[in-house]
């Protein structure tokens, strides 16, 4: 794969200006201003197209803990925790007398947690379940491709996204439980409801903001090192570097715009197939029907 030196190599030789023999680190002000301008192009070409490359599978295992404390209705605390090892405010408690859409406001100790509520009944050594229901988007998250949500262990596709007035519904009305797993974008979590007190294996698909990588293949969101290489293109980075440079040098970008958006709708075009679509489209004979039952021997 082409490297960003040879990249910002190329860019600097169809400009006819001095060509680096490094750039990371490089004092020449032409040189920081191109990395600069190259890195802008990968911000931007993140969002213009869905990149194939950029498509990534995400997760996870829901994680609870089911264990036992005290509590009264004088105090927001659960005391006499075996451990509160793992737990956050992330978990939400579920328990008889601990009022629906209760989370941990804080862990105190190893043997006690604060709770965003007091409980309306008191319990003693009483079984309660600490079930998180948030969690942390990817590091290289841009944002979601829709309809990907599924529980694997139900084999259901997830509800959502729930809108704030549907979850405040789902947080506080009577009956707003059920089967299926509801989720929404929650600041910077992937949240769900209800609780769960099993462990289910969830999944959806997100787009990266990872377009560049390093030597190692480890994402990385911008260029730094000269060995880093990206997932675009190399001539729409380059084209589109020097119709950067054009601009902010002040001179006239028309052919500089017109090659780059070729070579972008070109990029765009090839990096996904698309499905063949029918002028007169007809579901497909799968099941027994005029067209493939026989004409005799319906009894042997």
């Amino acid at each position: 794969m082409t490297t960003m030196l040879q990249l910002v190599q190329q860019v600097t030789a169809e400009l006819g200006v001095s060509t680096p023999s490094s750039v990371a680190g490089n004092a020449s002000q032409d040189v920081i201003q191109i990395l600069a301008l190259m890195n802008a192009t990968g911000y931007e070409l993140m969002t213009v197209h869905k990149w194939r490359a950029l498509t990534k599978p995400y997760r996870f295992t829901t994680s609870f803990t089911t264990t036992t404390g005290t509590w009264t209705t004088a105090a927001s605390t659960i005391t006499a925790i075996p451990s509160t090892t793992g737990l956050d405010t992330t978990y939400m408690a579920v328990g008889t007398g601990i009022n629906q859409d209760t989370f941990i406001s804080s862990v105190d100790s190893s043997t006690q947690v604060t709770l965003t509520q007091a409980p309306s009944a008191a319990g003693t050594a009483a079984a309660v379940t600490f079930s998180k229901t948030q969690y942390s988007l990817p590091s290289d998250y841009e944002s979601l491709v829709p309809r990907t949500m599924w529980s694997k262990t139900d084999h259901w596709e997830l509800m959502g996204p729930e809108d704030a007035q549907q979850w405040e519904w789902l947080l506080s009305g009577y009956i707003s439980t059920g089967p299926r797993i509801r989720w929404r974008l929650y600041g910077s979590y992937f949240q769900i409801w209800p609780p769960s007190s099993t462990a289910k294996y969830l999944g959806f698909e997100y787009r990266s903001t990872g377009w560049a990588l390093s030597a190692a293949s480890a994402v990385k969101t911008s260029f730094t090192v000269d060995t880093d290489t990206c997932i675009y293109p190399d001539r729409l980075m380059v084209l589109s570097t020097k119709l950067k440079y054009f601009e902010a040098k002040g001179f006239d970008t028309t052919a500089m715009y017109r090659n780059y958006i070729i070579e972008l709708e070109a990029s765009e075009a090839q990096d996904m197939s698309a499905a063949n679509l029918s002028f007169a489209p007809k579901p497909g004979q799968i099941l027994v029907g005029y067209d493939n039952i026989p004409d005799s021997g319906y009894g042997s």
